[in-house]
């Protein structure tokens, strides 16, 4: 999508921190950070969110856990928490999905 900001960072459009890209994910560092490791696993084809997306979808969502476990892996995070906001009212301020790594803290439960 033309408008979307994970969008043009995935094609290189807009600058980032990348930590991680292959052809279908791209992995960056938040620019605003809610940990001291704050990273963010896009799909490189957009889907809005996890509502929207299609069931012929279901291999590439479950890929950004593989690519959050290798990008922790790289980087020696052994442990972290996984999160995916579905809608506004649930956080999600950009709409292309992406899973949060938030890592490098205690982290408490129930988080929010």
């Amino acid at each position: 999508m033309s408008d979307c900001l994970f969008c043009k960072i995935a094609a290189g459009d807009i600058p980032s921190s990348k930590v991680y890209e292959d052809d279908s994910y791209v992995a960056f560092n938040d620019i605003a950070p809610q940990a001291p490791t704050h990273i963010l696993v896009i799909p490189r084809r957009h889907i809005a969110g996890i509502s929207d997306m299609a069931d012929d979808d279901s291999a590439l969502v479950g890929g950004l856990f593989s690519v959050a476990k290798k990008v922790c892996a790289q980087k020696g995070i052994t442990d972290y928490r996984l999160v995916i906001n579905n809608g506004a009212g649930a956080g999600q301020s950009v709409f292309h999905l992406h899973l949060h790594i938030l890592a490098g803290r205690e982290m408490g439960w129930p988080p929010g």
